[in-house]
């Protein structure tokens, strides 16, 4: 499994961006897809994760209303729309895939993207 995550950039505060991350392999429709992130000087923390049926998705209280993930199974991606950004959003995010289960840890996840870096200015 490969994965590339892309979509990153610098927005203003209160801004929306879309991340995606590119699936390789032959049975994403199998893997449940995550969104982590990790600012400067932190630990690596859980974003959103979604299902491989696409049935059920969880967040981070952080971001619950504001952010939502989503899985197109056909196209092998996994997406997170980000609204109402704040600084606080501001790190390097990352996609994840595990096999069959989403869960919100961290170390349950072996298969990691590039990451892509949020900047959101106050």
């Amino acid at each position: 499994v490969q994965l590339q995550a892309y979509g990153g950039g610098l927005v203003q505060a209160g801004g929306s961006l879309r991340l995606s991350c590119a699936f390789s392999g032959r049975t994403f429709s199998r893997y449940a897809m995550a969104w982590f992130r990790q600012a400067p000087g932190k630990e690596r923390e859980f974003v959103s994760a979604i299902s491989w049926t696409g049935d059920s998705t969880y967040y981070a209280d952080s971001v619950k209303g504001r952010f939502t993930i989503s899985r197109d199974n056909a196209e092998k991606k996994v997406f997170l729309q980000m609204n109402s950004l704040k600084p606080g959003d501001t790190a390097v995010y990352y996609c994840a895939a595990n096999f069959l289960t989403a869960t919100t840890i961290t170390s349950h996840y072996d298969s990691w993207g590039q990451g892509t870096q949020v900047t959101v200015s106050s």
